[in-house]
């Protein structure tokens, strides 16, 4: 690649990146913040019941297509 064909792409990436904040989503991460402990907490332990719950189903379906088609 030659030197202006290389300048020309960093340009464009340059300018994807100054425009982060500006477009259709700068006003949601300008609001945006850090959450609190409690309420990381929270999040942590419905996203962790979540995966239990999904997990759960998943093996008793799985149960349910191992053994059951045994006794038809």
């Amino acid at each position: 690649m030659d030197s202006s064909k290389i300048s020309e792409y960093q340009e464009r990436i340059d300018s994807k990146f100054r425009s982060i904040g500006k477009g259709k989503y700068g006003r949601i991460m300008k609001m945006a913040r850090t959450p609190t402990s409690d309420e990381y907490r929270k999040i942590l332990m419905i996203t962790g019941l979540g995966i239990i719950v999904i997990g759960a189903a998943g093996f008793a379906i799985m149960w349910l297509m191992t053994y059951l088609p045994g006794y038809f």
